[in-house]
């Protein structure tokens, strides 16, 4: 699948940023205060994701802020839509 260069999310208490880039296979840079102890579970929501839209190869980055799972999925595939031009919610 063809990507451009796209991003979704805020920097506020709660929420995370995702920027999508062409890649070579799956890249995750994670920043984030809690990355100690909920890192893996954020990379893994991040790919668990993506591979769900057919996305294999991709250069993310995600500035987290305490979001939730749901946001991340949320975001994820708010940034995977506008980079992929996909529109996941029509038939």
């Amino acid at each position: 699948m063809e990507l451009k260069e796209a991003m979704a999310g805020t920097l506020e208490s709660g929420d995370i940023v995702i920027r999508i880039a062409p890649g070579d296979g799956l890249h995750i840079d994670l920043q984030s205060p809690v990355e100690a102890r909920f890192g893996r579970q954020i990379r893994a929501v991040i790919a668990e994701t993506l591979e769900e839209l057919g996305i294999c190869d991709a250069c993310v980055s995600a500035t987290d802020k305490g979001a939730l799972d749901c946001t991340i999925r949320a975001r994820v595939t708010a940034a995977a839509v506008r980079a992929s031009g996909k529109d996941i919610w029509k038939d």
